[in-house]
């Protein structure tokens, strides 16, 4: 029970993670709300199937096309319908809620109500501390793992994750210093779309599609960058995974309440925001941002 509950937590709360660390780095660094987020998950997904069910394609190959499309169109919709208007919070909320609508009912026409599987990567098993693991498990902690340090290093050790990090720290200082604002707000864009396509890609095999998937993981991750403080990756991630492991054992503690994983999840998200407020890693002063 314990092993089930910890390694299928760890693959819940990876993919949890990189969400909300891409939902927490367009708030960070463009100070704005993007309802638009998941739905970037729900096509990098869609687009696993397409191609690879429809189109005949490798799965593998066929990822990838749907990670570079996916993260072509997270960049477009930003440069033509937010970046205009990112100052006015209340704008870019109704803008990208309206993206966010477009994009399911655009699925619901392709590919109508009828749910759909992507096909798998790997199959088979593994047997580890005497619980089974699907090899695709293991796969999508493996590609969480190398995409987590892979942000952790351009955000720590390159030049760019630098200017990102000035960037969210303060725009108008960073402007001045010589940064193009404007850039790195992109950049940060097309990353945080990539960040959400990576991860319906990898678990698009274990769920059933269907156009409305992007609705529920909107809620986790807002709730999730909420409890680990708005704009920390650091709480974002640690966050995640206290969400991820909050549902799984719900799910196996209670099998047949397992539909309540989602609001037991924000219930523990409540009574920790009672004692901490601002969140489990909140900032008080802009620069501690990021």
């Amino acid at each position: 029970m314990l092993e089930g509950i910890l390694i299928n937590g760890l693959v819940r709360g990876g993919i949890y993670a990189l969400l909300a660390i891409g939902f927490s780095l367009i708030f960070g660094v463009a100070r704005m709300i993007n309802l638009a987020f998941t739905s970037f998950y729900m096509l990098g997904a869609y687009g696993l199937y397409f191609f690879a069910t429809r189109m005949g394609l490798n799965p593998v190959l066929a990822a990838l096309i749907s990670l570079i499309l996916t993260a072509i169109i997270g960049l477009a919709t930003y440069k033509i319908f937010i970046d205009r208007v990112r100052e006015h919070h209340v704008t870019v909320m109704l803008i990208t809620m309206a993206l966010a609508l477009i994009f399911q009912e655009s699925m619901l026409l392709a590919f109508k109500g009828t749910y759909r599987a992507a096909p798998s990567f790997l199959t088979g098993y593994a047997t580890i501390i005497g619980v089974r693991v699907l090899y695709q498990h293991l796969l999508i902690f493996g590609v969480v793992l190398v995409v987590l340090l892979g942000v952790w290093y351009l955000l720590s050790k390159t030049r760019l994750g630098i200017a990102i990090r000035a960037v969210a720290q303060d725009s108008e200082i960073a402007n001045l210093m010589g940064i193009n604002v404007s850039r790195i707000l992109t950049i940060t864009m097309a990353i945080a779309s990539t960040l959400a396509a990576i991860a319906g890609v990898i678990v698009a095999p274990t769920l059933v599609l269907e156009p409305y998937m992007w609705t529920h993981p909107l809620v986790m991750i807002m709730a999730i960058v909420v409890l680990g403080g708005l704009g920390s990756v650091k709480g974002s991630l640690i966050g995640a995974f206290i969400i991820g492991f909050t549902e799984t054992a719900v799910v196996f503690l209670l099998p047949t309440g397992s539909f309540l994983k989602g609001a037991i999840a924000l219930i523990v998200m409540v009574i920790i925001l009672l004692f901490r407020p601002e969140g489990l890693f909140g900032v008080v002063f802009e620069e501690e941002r990021l």
